[in-house]
């Protein structure tokens, strides 16, 4: 059963792991103070999340950790297309890769 996740964010953060593969970064307003990172696959899986106390900490730690602003960047823009929603639940093969914190530098 598939397990749809709600992300009204649409500004991209993209992170090239591999030739052919992205690691996507949406960052989300929550109900109390701070925001929450959703990191979403190429087929709009939804296989990880970090929360921050701002947006500007969330910013600071994607930049960190090798994540591009995507509409800031015209040269990622004419080679690579962000996922659309809907998303969904998608475990990744390595299991949660950034909040582990295996593949995360704080």
């Amino acid at each position: 059963m598939t397990v749809a996740v709600h992300i009204e964010a649409s500004d991209y953060w993209v992170k090239v792991v591999e030739f052919l593969q992205q690691n996507w970064a949406l960052i989300e307003s929550t109900t109390s103070s701070g925001v929450r990172v959703y990191f979403v696959g190429d087929t709009s899986g939804v296989f990880d999340e970090l929360s921050f106390h701002s947006e500007e900490e969330a910013i600071k730690a994607l930049k960190q950790n090798g994540f591009d602003h995507y509409a800031s960047d015209e040269k990622l823009q004419s080679f690579l297309h962000p996922p659309l929603p809907p998303f969904h639940k998608e475990p990744h093969p390595n299991g949660p890769i950034y909040s582990s914190g295996r593949y995360w530098k704080t």
